[in-house]
């Protein structure tokens, strides 16, 4: 081992350590509770159960209603409803991120103050905003119902929150006002890179805007939108603290993270809930996977 060699590993020892007690010593604890009966009520009495948590009678991959299915099952619909969310989220969140860079990255006065208000929603810790939103939304004093029903939009006042027909989907509308401001700066800021005389040939060629956006922006930006949306699927497939919030512990809505809280710390069932945990991380692992091969061969074909 040459001294550039034993200098970096010097330098990259501390943050080892600190990575290995932060982050690969919880895991691996989480991976280890996972195959055992531990209960938080009494972690003295816990006993090896091998894949129980997982493929046992009552695990979380096993079919205890065979005739509605795996994604009839607790676990099941928390996969559902968090892969619902998230694709639908990020996919809208997407496109109008996009939308708002377009509109953002144009020469027009007060651009700045604009830039700036926008970025607001996204400046609101997601509690507070939850809870605004919770407020806004109640069925009997909300005012989004009020002003539906002077609107004659709705006929009544409705349960967003609380009915399962619309929660899901409230939450998933919060979450798009919310995060769309995001995904807009991470575009916004690749749109700021694109070189100047591309639009200018096109613009002295009398090529229509349209067509320069999807032979010439899109393409520029692509690698830069493809990071973002991985980001946010990162963060849309771990989701807790929104729906949570916004409507407890409601079966129609409850994500993998919220299902992992309920049987740790409301049932105390420590294994069960770390067994969930670690199957939420290796299904976050391979969406990751997916989406990054995904990319790159989207990437390689524009090529």
């Amino acid at each position: 081992m040459n001294s550039k060699t034993r200098t970096a590993w010097t330098f990259l020892a501390p943050m080892l350590l600190v990575l290995i007690l932060v982050a690969v010593w919880p895991l691996g604890r989480t991976i280890w509770f996972s195959f055992t009966d531990a209960n938080i009520n009494n972690t003295d009495a816990t006993r090896f159960v091998g894949l129980e948590n997982y493929f046992g009678e009552y695990g979380l991959f096993a079919n205890p209603n065979h005739t509605d299915g795996f994604f009839a099952s607790d676990w099941g619909l928390s996969i559902l409803n968090t892969l619902k969310f998230s694709i639908v989220s990020v996919t809208l969140e997407t496109l109008c991120g996009l939308g708002v860079a377009l509109l953002l990255n144009q020469d027009f006065k007060g651009r700045t103050l604009v830039r700036t208000a926008v970025l607001v929603p996204w400046a609101i810790p997601t509690i507070v905003s939850a809870k605004m939103w919770g407020w806004m939304l109640h069925d009997q004093f909300g005012v989004i119902n009020q002003w539906l029903v002077d609107f004659g939009l709705i006929a009544e006042k409705v349960a967003w929150t609380a009915q399962p027909e619309f929660a899901l989907w409230t939450v998933v509308a919060v979450d798009v006002w919310k995060t769309t401001p995001f995904m807009a700066l991470l575009i916004l800021a690749a749109l700021q890179t694109l070189p100047k005389d591309c639009y200018e040939a096109a613009e002295v060629d009398g090529v229509h805007p349209l067509r320069v956006f999807w032979k010439v922006t899109l393409p520029l930006i692509k690698p830069a939108l493809m990071v973002a949306v991985i980001f946010r699927l990162l963060d849309a497939l771990r989701v807790f603290d929104l729906i949570y919030v916004l409507t407890s512990n409601n079966n129609s809505t409850i994500s993998m993270s919220g299902f992992v809280r309920r049987e740790m710390i409301d049932n105390g069932y420590m294994g069960y809930g770390s067994a969930a945990s670690t199957a939420l991380f290796l299904i976050i692992g391979l969406c990751t996977v997916v989406a990054v091969k995904l990319a790159r061969m989207k990437l390689g074909d524009d090529a």
